[in-house]
């Protein structure tokens, strides 16, 4: 059983270029600056492993950014010209608008829970380092005295 994947009617390389420019020109309007701060953090993962404080306050720094779910509307876009185009985006904005009067209440308190969860995981994280200093220092302390000791 053979496949032959190579249609003749699609121009890959002219697709990949459109897709190019339509991301190139998304990122120019600030569309993807909240996924940026997540796809960097998860790239970099690895790279801070040997300093898990570091990795974990990067971390909550991200969450910080991407804690609020997007409510804001967006231009609704159709690559079908003419009427045919004119009337896509037209139902898909009020589509769009329906929806949002159903699940703002849904998404105000999403975003309630996430603020909520975000500030409970950075104060046990502030608290755990201060727990954590000042056992090290008494630890430092105890060594010290056992030292002038013997």
């Amino acid at each position: 059983m053979t496949f032959d994947l190579n249609n003749k009617g699609v121009d890959a390389a002219a697709l990949v270029a459109e897709i190019s420019i339509d991301v190139g020109r998304k990122r120019r309007r600030g569309i993807y600056d909240g996924d940026y701060i997540i796809a960097r953090a998860e790239r970099h993962n690895f790279m801070y492993l040997a300093d898990c404080k570091e990795l974990l306050g990067y971390n909550l720094n991200c969450l910080q950014c991407a804690v609020v779910v997007d409510t804001n509307g967006f231009d609704i876009e159709d690559r079908r010209p003419g009427l045919k185009g004119y009337l896509v985006i037209r139902l898909k904005t009020i589509i769009w608008n329906l929806l949002a009067f159903y699940t703002s209440r849904m998404w105000s308190q999403q975003n309630q829970a996430n603020s909520l969860l975000i500030s409970a995981l950075e104060s046990a994280y502030h608290q755990s380092e201060t727990r954590i200093e000042t056992l090290e220092a008494r630890i430092a302390e105890l060594e010290h005295i056992k030292f002038l000791g013997k």
